[in-house]
């Protein structure tokens, strides 16, 4: 992540800002799914209401551009398999900056 200077503001993240991906990204910030932690994919979904469809792809992009991980684990039937999701350190790290250029915007500063 590129450093910035002193008296810049912080920059909104275009990977998470469309509002699923900023749901998906604070439902796993709040939950602690960080840092080796993970939060299982119903949970999330129960969290964003988001359909399947939609949180399985907004979850691809987020995972292509390395802000989070996904683990699959399998079960006896594919009906009992887990899929966990993580946001990755530099996805937090996004995150937080992106939040906080939120504050700023809304601050005025």
């Amino acid at each position: 992540m590129p450093s910035k200077a002193p008296n810049q503001s912080p920059e909104l993240d275009p990977v998470i800002h469309p509002i699923n991906r900023l749901r998906i990204c604070a439902a796993l910030y709040s939950a602690g799914a960080t840092a080796g932690r993970q939060m299982r994919y119903s949970k999330l979904a129960e969290f964003t209401e988001l359909p399947a469809d939609t949180l399985s792809k907004q979850l691809k992009y987020l995972e292509d551009h390395g802000h989070i991980s996904r683990t699959r684990e399998y079960g006896s039937t594919r009906a009992k398999d887990a899929v966990w999701v993580a946001l990755t350190e530099a996805g937090a790290q996004a995150y937080v900056q992106h939040v906080e250029a939120l504050k700023a915007m809304t601050e005025g500063l």
